[in-house]
Order: structure tokens, then C-alpha cells, then sequence
């Protein structure tokens, strides 16, 4: 069984992630970033099967987690492939 990766959140992912808990919107868009967080910490950070996935730059990628307006976006970059460590920032 291969291990686990380990997803943290920035301090300013964390602070705009309380702020989003508290707007309430439906469906929660932190029920969606929690969703893209466990399929991270399962399968790791290539997330192909969301909208609009893809690399920024070099261990960095994207997805769009909710269209529309406002468009909510998640970014991440993997900090360590051999400890497996993502930072959702």
C-alpha cells in the first residue's frame, strides 16, 4: 500500500478558508476544497479529473473549483515528493 501524502494549508489559505466557512454560500465551497483535500491526501497532487487542472510552473498546479462569479480557484505545490508533503496556498 503506498503511503499517504500528507496536505497542509497556508497561513493565508487557512485565514481565507475560515473567512469562506463563515460566508455561507451553497453549496459550500469548503465542502468542495475539503473534497479536493482528501482526494490529495489519497491519491496525491495530479488532480486530472478537475475543471481546468493543470501546472503553473514546475511542482505547481491548479484547478478551478467553482465557475462562475466569483470563480473560487485552488493552487498547490508539492514542498517534498519524498516525504509527500503538498501546500495548498
Amino acid at each position: 500500500m503506498s503511503q499517504k501524502w500528507t496536505v497542509e494549508l497556508s497561513r493565508d489559505a487557512e485565514k481565507k478558508y475560515n473567512k469562506l466557512k463563515r460566508n455561507g454560500s451553497k453549496p459550500a465551497i469548503t465542502d468542495v476544497i475539503n473534497l479536493l483535500i482528501i482526494e490529495m491526501r489519497k491519491e496525491g497532487p495530479y488532480r486530472n479529473n478537475w475543471s481546468n487542472y493543470g501546472p503553473l510552473e514546475e511542482d505547481e498546479f491548479h484547478c478551478h473549483l467553482k465557475k462562475g462569479k466569483p470563480t473560487y480557484v485552488a493552487c498547490w505545490k508539492i514542498i517534498d515528493k519524498e516525504n509527500q508533503l503538498i501546500e495548498v496556498y
